[in-house]
């Protein structure tokens, strides 16, 4: 067997949401792929029509995905879709938020690379000048009696500090390495998405996301005619995604205990809050399907606008940054030289 060739996430959304467009205009999946091909370069066609014998043999449709190395949420997506029928619409909405995630991605790593640069190369600048420049000017500034500016100070206790600050970051990127291969990998599952919302920033966003996939998949189970209990053996049988399955075993345990599914729900650090009230005002009002959809909705929404909001704070605060320092470098060697001319 060749080897299969990654697929970018953009290319996997692509191809993930013509086959959902098809699949809405009556198209039967195998045939759906099969059209798509033709469309495909000649190394993805390979690849699809080797996939496309293993669908039509009967393997699912999430594990030919999984052969092409496809991303692990958008095979989640796909399973689920499987299990409760609504393929067209779960197909499509998944290509949807996998590229906008991705796109989101891109845009951040493109905002920060222009000022991540001039970070750089000022902190090279800075360095350079309290090596090699600033010494000879307050030297010069000491012999006439011209007293140091603030601005001197600034860069003298900047210029001593970027190595430390190099070394230290290596030390902690270092330390994160060996904590995360030799520990952290050897949590149970449920215990590391715990520990990862309890990180700054990126916490808050990490528990959106747990959320509106979990309310999303249970609000499209439950809407195809499932049970609760037979939702969450659905997630329990997902043996491609960890979380899914342990999420799933976890909650039918608590169900069968005589726990309700908001309070079992409630155990879970990396769900919001919200979820649990949400699942009990649907329980009461007998729209748990309908109530979930909404709030997973309305979870992806939140997340496009914390993503938004972070991409227009990151940028400005590092160019301010770099501002300060390219005036406080400008003012520490004009100044003491501007009162030097005075007292000529």
């Amino acid at each position: 067997m060749s080897r299969v060739t990654k697929w970018s996430v953009q290319e996997q959304a692509q191809f993930l949401r013509r086959v959902g467009e098809l699949l809405s205009r009556g198209y039967p999946i195998a045939e759906a792929i099969d059209s798509l091909s033709f469309y495909l370069e000649s190394r993805r066609q390979v690849e699809i029509r080797r996939c496309l014998g293993n669908l039509k043999e009967g393997y699912p449709f999430y594990q030919v995905l999984a052969e092409l190395k496809f991303n692990k949420e958008l095979i989640s997506y796909v399973y689920f879709a499987e299990q409760h029928g609504g393929l067209a619409n779960a197909f499509i909405e998944a290509s949807r938020l996998i590229s906008k995630r991705d796109a989101d991605y891109r845009k951040l790593r493109n905002l920060l690379s222009y000022p991540l640069f001039l970070f750089i190369l000022t902190s090279l600048l800075f360095y350079f000048v309290q090596e090699s420049l600033l010494p000879r000017f307050s030297t010069l500034y000491q012999n006439m009696n011209v007293e140091a500016t603030i601005f001197s100070e600034i860069l003298t206790v900047v210029g001593s500090s970027i190595p430390l600050l190099f070394y230290f970051s290596l030390l902690l990127v270092a330390i994160g390495m060996i904590y995360f291969h030799f520990v952290f990998k050897k949590f149970p599952i449920l215990v590391q998405r715990a520990r990862l919302v309890r990180t700054p920033l990126l916490g808050k966003l990490l528990r959106l996301f747990y959320s509106h996939f979990f309310s999303s998949q249970l609000s499209y189970l439950l809407t195809s005619g499932m049970s609760v209990m037979e939702a969450l053996q659905v997630f329990e049988n997902n043996n491609h995604e960890r979380f899914s399955l342990e999420i799933g075993k976890g909650l039918k345990e608590q169900l069968a205990t005589g726990v309700e599914l908001d309070c079992a729900i409630r155990m879970y650090s990396f769900f919001e809050e919200e979820l649990a009230r949400i699942v009990r005002h649907g329980q009461e009002n007998g729209k748990v399907d309908l109530e979930l959809s909404i709030y997973s909705h309305y979870c992806l929404s939140q997340l496009e606008v914390k993503m938004e909001r972070g991409m227009k704070i990151v940028q400005p605060l590092l160019f301010s940054v770099i501002g300060i320092l390219i005036v406080s470098l400008y003012l520490a060697i004009m100044l003491p030289m501007f009162q030097l001319i005075q007292g000529i």
